[in-house]
């Protein structure tokens, strides 16, 4: 079992960047990869992005040139960098840790204002 928790969300305008973080309770190297979803209000919860633990990563095709994925194996820490954020990205982000079973955050708010 792991703990994970989201952190870096917030308010910002269009066009502007956020790095979010999530941060693991224990080792994520376990894990097959590590992953970003998003639920805007209303909506279904989609991916956004994955590493896998051989560091290569998977964008969804919204955020393809925009977002980026990383991880610290060290500090059981893996990153989203966001940049030139829209209104659509307005979400919360969740960070998910998957393996032969799937562990959640609580999410953390991303506003991005018009």
């Amino acid at each position: 079992q792991v703990q994970l928790v989201e952190s870096g969300g917030g308010l910002v305008q269009a066009g502007e960047s956020l790095t979010l973080s999530c941060a693991a309770s224990g080792s994520i190297s376990r894990f097959n990869g590590m992953a970003w979803h998003r639920q805007a209000s209303g909506k279904q919860r989609e991916w956004v992005a994955t590493i896998a633990s051989g560091g290569t990563s998977y964008l969804a095709d919204s955020v393809k040139g925009r977002f980026t994925v990383s991880r610290d194996n060290a500090k059981n820490t893996v990153y989203l960098q966001m940049n030139k954020l829209k209104p659509d990205d307005t979400a919360v982000y969740y960070c998910a840790a998957v393996g032969t079973t799937t562990y959640w955050g609580q999410g953390t708010q991303v506003t991005v204002s018009s």
